[in-house]
């Protein structure tokens, strides 16, 4: 899949890359008490990331593997 950015309310908090469909879905499902500790009924949703969330992913995933991590390891990152 294609990075892509997780929103609150319409605004951005995380780009991410998941594996497909499935994996998106659980992230959203998993991650929802972190995205909306402040507001428990906030709606999340997702989109493809824009060229600057691409580029901050893309940034935090070469730091990632730098360090020695494996890609099947790395996810995404907050905004």
């Amino acid at each position: 899949m294609q990075v892509t950015t997780i929103l609150v309310d319409g605004v951005p908090r995380a780009v991410v890359r998941p594996n497909d469909r499935k994996d998106l879905a659980r992230f959203l499902r998993n991650g929802r008490a972190y995205f909306t500790a402040d507001t428990p009924d906030a709606e999340l949703s997702h989109r493809p990331a824009d060229e600057a969330e691409a580029a901050r992913w893309r940034s935090a995933y070469r730091l990632h593997l730098a360090w020695g991590g494996s890609e099947e390891w790395f996810f995404g990152v907050p905004l």
